[in-house]
């Protein structure tokens, strides 16, 4: 079941498209992140990202929030886009801010305006079923004064991911999803604790995507985060750049689970019932790239000899591989990363260590 015409059109959907993605260096640059990549195909993750969308909203209410250093890559990636729904924000001050910048936005065109915030770096793959949950979570945001979130469904016990405890379940919605109290919003846990949180099967994992009102949103930030209910109560109805420029780098930074998620009113979370991957490190290549034979996931031109359980991109040269197993090796026009597969949540370490041109 699609939107009805009133919640469609008070709806406006922002998607964040701010962040470094160290992980995925030597690729991933400040000036080229994660979500700018075309890693898993022809498209990077934000164009994915918008083509999920586009059919739950139409273009003109979808709009991006960026920063200045990933501006030029991005309008060069999307040069149809509309400049003006291009946001620049003029510091880097987490979700918070952005989820308040957003809802400001949308309630300077509309009072009554619902904002979906989304991230930019999420690999979907079943977009019919995204996009029917979409519809049902903006629906419920829409029904009742809450803030609604997706809970994501565990499927082995990650430490990489903050949780969600999901508590009675409310309702059905229209398309099918399953309407749950959000009891706690829970931090990374240690693995002993994740594997306990995959057994009870009560708790999700958290997606970062949001839906809510707009009024909503503030009456939260009211009680929660003060400056952020000032920033949107004074945000202007017309060109908003010079209050962005002046308003915005002075916001508490902090993340929208930290500073309102956690301790609101009523939160609720639709259990999806899509895949989702938030793609984190370059373990998750074989899972949407494939393996060959000896379990190598390979893109670009390799030579792999009596070599197994790697994971090889080559952007400029050839790379080869003679009886090594177990690496990963991604090499570009300036730098080689080789590192241990069980290791790799460690390569933000490497960038303090780097020369400013490597970041």
């Amino acid at each position: 079941m699609n939107l009805s015409a009133s919640i469609s059109d008070s709806l406006y959907v922002f998607i964040m498209a701010g962040g470094s993605g160290e992980r995925f260096w030597p690729m991933s640059r400040n000036q080229l992140p994660k979500h700018l990549l075309r890693l898993f195909g022809k498209r990077t993750l934000l164009e994915e990202t918008i083509d999920r969308i586009k059919d739950v909203v139409s273009m003109e209410r979808i709009f991006i929030l960026t920063n200045q250093t990933q501006i030029e890559a991005l309008r060069k990636q999307l040069p149809l886009f509309a400049v003006d729904h291009i946001i620049v924000e003029p510091a880097k001050r987490d979700t918070g801010p952005a989820a308040a910048l957003a809802t400001a936005m949308a309630r300077a065109q509309q009072p009554n305006a619902i904002v979906a915030l989304l991230p930019a770096d999420a690999m979907i793959r079943d977009v019919a079923t995204f996009r029917r949950q979409m519809n049902d979570a903006i629906a419920t945001a829409a029904r009742q004064p809450c803030l609604v979130t997706i809970s994501i469904t565990p499927t082995y016990p990650a430490t990489g991911f903050g949780y969600l405890e999901l508590g009675a379940k409310l309702y059905d919605a229209s398309n099918g999803s399953a309407v749950y109290q959000v009891l706690h919003f829970v931090e990374k846990p240690d693995k002993k604790t994740a594997q306990t949180y995959l057994q009870q099967g009560k708790f999700g994992w958290n997606a970062g995507m949001f839906v809510w009102q707009a009024e909503y949103f503030l009456q939260e930030c009211s009680k929660l985060s003060p400056p952020l209910a000032d920033f949107i109560r004074a945000f202007p109805t017309g060109d908003p750049t010079a209050y962005i420029l002046e308003y915005f780098p002075h916001l508490p930074k902090n993340s929208v689970d930290f500073a309102i998620m956690e301790n609101a009113s009523h939160v609720v979370a639709l259990r999806s019932q899509f895949d989702w991957d938030d793609v984190g490190s370059w373990t998750a290549l074989p899972t949407h790239l494939g393996c060959d034979s000896d379990n190598n996931c390979i893109r670009g031109s390799t030579v792999l000899v009596d070599s197994k359980n790697n994971i090889v991109v080559a952007n400029q040269r050839t790379v080869v591989l003679c009886g090594i197993q177990d690496l990963v090796v991604v090499e570009t026009s300036d730098a080689v990363l080789i590192g241990h597969r069980d290791a790799l949540q460690n390569i933000k370490k490497i960038h303090p260590l780097l020369p400013e041109e490597l970041h």
